[in-house]
């Protein structure tokens, strides 16, 4: 699609343009992290970041989100009925989302958009979006992205995808929503003709500079019952605290709970994060806990993203490799690592390399 040259000087300006028509999200400094917040006027998104300690999953899949409400006071007249809350679906538009995050969506979008079940809180909120990604000229020293089905300049699950070229953008709309916001937002100013070779030359090194590497090409064919008694799970989580950082982080981890909270004769149905770290997640009303040691949990985790998963839709990893779960282990667990060692398992000979 056409290629739009945008100065950074009138940058900020066609942001501002487009808050009458979306609400806005982007990447602001927090202490030393960025998250992705809401604009308000006059607010820009800060571009010079390397990627958000979470991801802006949280804007499809909110960490708490309200479902339906009670009252249980036999004096009103709608006593005892679930009525669902309103929900917010007027346009969004995220913006300097990287590539990975957005390739997350996607993945995820198995789970809660299948032919039997669809989740319409999940969808709903998902297809209100537009999602302007940006691409990353300098990855993270824990980005592992290019074999994880993704890249630093990945375009599936993106509108419109953003490239930092010095003094300007190069933007290219990828679907009639992203064309939608670059017209709200004024840009008309086409690239010159050498712009696709720029972006591809900027691509390329990108692309080089990732140091990390996972292999998965044996996951598929490797047994699901061997993988799971492998001898190194026990080694794996040995150093686990069970603190949840690594779901709660993850774009891909899509695991909730449903609770009623109540005050007095009101209540609320929520649906909030929950993580399959955690000993209550998996604690069934008889007390028996499948999952009760943490070897388990752990072993749960990995099995998950790069078995079960494999096993299920054979679209590759259930990861993107964006690293955050290696930033921010306190411990120091390191998925590359646990990929490779699940990758490479040889039962028979016993063998487990790192």
């Amino acid at each position: 699609m056409k290629v739009i040259s945008i100065d950074k000087t009138e940058w900020a300006n066609g942001i501002e343009k487009t808050k009458s028509i979306y609400r806005l999200f982007g990447p602001v400094k927090e202490n030393t992290w960025h998250s992705f917040m809401p604009l308000g006027p006059g607010e820009q998104p800060d571009m010079a970041y390397g990627n958000s300690r979470l991801s802006p999953k949280f804007l499809v899949h909110p960490q708490t989100e309200p479902m339906f409400e009670y009252n249980l006071d036999e004096k009103q007249a709608d006593h005892h009925v679930l009525k669902e809350i309103p929900k917010d679906v007027s346009p969004k538009a995220i913006i300097g989302i990287r590539p990975c995050d957005a390739s997350a969506f996607l993945l995820v979008k198995r789970n809660f958009d299948t032919p039997t079940y669809k989740d319409p809180y999940w969808l709903t909120a998902y297809n209100s979006l537009t999602l302007i990604g940006y691409a990353c000229n300098q990855p993270c020293s824990t980005c592992f992205c290019t074999t994880a089905g993704c890249g630093p300049f990945h375009e599936e699950g993106l509108d419109a995808i953003l490239v930092d070229a010095g003094d300007r953008y190069l933007l290219k709309a990828l679907t009639e929503k992203g064309e939608a916001y670059i017209q709200s937002a004024g840009w008309a100013t086409s690239a010159p003709s050498d712009a696709d070779q720029s972006i591809e030359k900027l691509k390329s090194t990108a692309e080089k500079a990732i140091a990390s590497h996972v292999s998965t090409d044996k996951l598929r064919n490797q047994s699901t019952t061997q993988l799971y008694d492998a001898p190194f799970w026990e080694e794996i989580a040995f150093s686990c605290i069970n603190c949840g950082t690594c779901t709660y982080s993850c774009p891909t981890c899509w695991c909730f709970d449903i609770q009623d909270e109540n005050h007095g004769k009101c209540g609320v149905r929520m649906r909030n994060w929950d993580s399959c770290m955690y000993p209550l997640f998996s604690l069934h009303g008889t007390g028996h806990n499948p999952r009760g040691a943490k070897a388990h949990r752990v072993r749960q985790r990995f099995m998950h993203k790069l078995k079960y998963y494999v096993d299920k839709y054979d679209n590759g990893i259930q990861c993107v490799g964006c690293g955050r779960c290696i930033r921010l282990c306190p411990v120091n667990i390191d998925i590359r690592k646990v990929c490779n060692q699940m990758n490479s398992y040889d039962p028979a000979a016993c063998v487990c390399p790192v």
